[in-house]
């Protein structure tokens, strides 16, 4: 992706470094939202829901300078111009269907990090909490996406924090305010086919960004195998299949690997939001 020198957003708050006392983020619980995890708690099978409680938050222990290295800096200046691009490319959108979007800021985080949906840990991976409407990534998962889950190159990086902005959306567009209701009135496993469907949506809204990323010239040649392949490696049946051996459909709260990998190019061929209703089709 054509990136160094271009604008970065100003949305960016850097928390590296700061250390976070009080209770971490446990439960299911009401009234601060729901944080809709990328990749690490569907290692073990777990749901994005396990993981929100409304908790006592703990104040802040420390704020020590934080020294990144020379590539984590790198990243920083990275998602802060995949940041400005999304900005730029669903400002426009909104106002061509008649809306105004409100831009969500990135936090930075190293370890942990306090959201208005709790406390995260830096195992949960790159996450959006809708209570406050702000993105979370700490950006060692660059290393876990490339190396661990064998999906390297900056574009894979890209998808995720498109894929996170693509939560916010549906956080503007109501789809987050009308799904997160269902979990008090449904089994865990017909909640996990909303959540299934709700990913998806964050999948191939990714695609609409990356559609018309290309448009505006700043995709390079293997930029979008690059987020095809980070789609296809975070896929539920993947993960479990090389976690466990085995998969478990019932629990899959993100889609499988193929489903996700459709979606965003779904997205990035029609690069519209009317093409992305995960909820009411038949063919997801």
């Amino acid at each position: 992706m054509k990136w160094k020198g271009r604008q970065q957003s100003r949305n960016v708050e850097d928390r590296r470094g700061r250390s976070i006392g009080g209770k971490g983020i446990a439960g299911v619980g009401g009234g601060l939202g729901l944080i809709l995890v990328i990749v690490f708690t569907l290692l073990n099978g777990g749901s994005p829901t396990d993981l929100v409680n409304n908790i006592g938050i703990g104040e802040p222990q420390s704020e020590g300078t934080y020294t990144g290295t020379a590539r984590e800096e790198e990243m920083a200046d990275f998602v802060a111009v995949v940041l400005k691009d999304t900005e730029e490319v669903w400002t426009d959108i909104f106002a061509k269907n008649g809306m105004t979007y409100e831009e969500p800021t990135l936090v930075l985080f190293s370890g942990q990090v306090e959201s208005a949906c709790g406390i995260a840990g830096s195992a949960v991976g790159p996450f959006y909490c809708p209570g406050d409407q702000k993105l979370y990534i700490d950006l060692s998962f660059y290393d876990e996406l490339s190396q661990r889950f064998n999906a390297p190159g900056d574009f894979a990086m890209a998808y995720v924090v498109a894929h996170e902005v693509g939560h916010h959306v549906q956080t503007l567009l109501g789809a987050t305010g009308e799904i997160m209701p269902l979990r008090n009135e449904m089994s865990e496993t017909e909640f996990n086919r909303y959540l299934v469907r709700f990913e998806l949506q964050a999948d191939y809204y990714a695609g609409v960004w990356a559609h018309h990323a290309q448009g505006l010239g700043y995709l390079e040649a293997g930029d979008v195998e690059e987020a095809m392949n980070a789609a296809h490696q975070i896929g539920d049946d993947t993960l479990q299949r090389q976690a466990r051996g085995y998969v478990t459909p019932d629990s899959f709260t993100h889609g499988t690997s193929e489903q996700r990998m459709r979606w965003f190019e779904r997205g990035f061929e029609n690069g519209t939001i009317q093409g992305g209703d995960t909820f009411t089709t038949n063919d997801l």
